[in-house]
C-alpha cells in the first residue's frame, strides 16, 4: 500500500517551504532586487494592477532599481504606489523613468533583518508541524489501517517533518549570511 498520507504531508510541507522562500525575496539585503517591488499594486485606470505588469524593472549599478512604465501617463500613479508601500525607499521621478535607490544597510539594520528572517523561519516551521499534526490525525482516525502500518506511516511523516525543518533552517542561514555580507 502506498503511503498517500506521506505524499499529502510532503505536499503541504513543500508549500510551507515555498511560501517561506517567497517571503524571503522581499527581505532587503542592501542590493537592489526587482522582487522587492512584488506585491505593489498600481491604480491603473481604476483597477489595481501589479507593478511588474505595467512597467519594466531593471537594476542599475547594483543599488538602483529603474522602473520604466509602458504608459507614460501612469508614471505618477507608479510613483504614488511605491511611496505608499511599506518599502520606505526614496523614489526619484525623471518624467519617463522612476529610480529607486536602495541605501546601504547599517549593522543594526542588518541584525534586525536577520531577526525578521528568524521569525519567518519559525512561522514556516510551525506550518510544517501543523501539516504533520493534520496528517497524523487523519492516520489515527482511519481505523482501516493496521496498527503496525499506522506506526510506520507516523515515523515516515516524522522523518519528512525533520527534513523540512532542516531545509528551512538551511535556507534561513543562507539568507542571514547574504544579509550580513557587505
Amino acid at each position: 500500500m502506498d503511503n498517500i498520507f506521506l505524499e499529502i504531508a510532503n505536499e503541504k510541507m513543500e508549500g510551507a517551504i515555498k511560501a517561506f522562500e517567497n517571503a524571503l525575496l522581499k527581505v532587503r539585503t542592501g542590493r537592489a532586487n526587482p522582487t522587492m517591488l512584488d506585491g505593489i499594486n498600481v491604480d491603473y485606470y481604476g483597477s489595481p494592477t501589479p507593478l511588474n505588469q505595467i512597467a519594466s524593472i531593471s537594476i542599475q549599478e547594483g543599488k538602483t532599481l529603474v522602473i520604466k512604465p509602458f504608459d507614460r501617463n501612469s508614471v505618477k500613479d507608479v510613483e504614488r504606489a511605491i511611496n505608499i508601500s511599506d518599502l520606505g525607499l526614496p523614489v526619484q521621478n525623471n518624467g519617463d523613468v522612476l529610480r529607486v535607490t536602495v541605501p546601504a544597510l547599517t549593522e543594526e539594520t542588518r541584525k534586525g533583518f536577520c531577526k525578521d528572517v528568524d521569525k519567518m523561519a519559525e512561522e514556516a516551521k510551525v506550518h510544517v508541524r501543523n501539516a504533520r499534526r493534520d496528517v497524523n490525525e487523519e492516520i489515527k482516525k482511519d481505523k482501516t489501517i493496521p496498527e503496525d502500518l499506522s506506526k510506520s506511516y507516523l515515523e515516515d511523516i516524522q522523518k519528512a517533518t525533520d527534513e523540512a525543518v532542516k531545509k528551512i533552517e538551511e535556507i534561513a542561514k543562507a539568507k542571514q549570511k547574504e544579509i550580513m555580507t557587505i
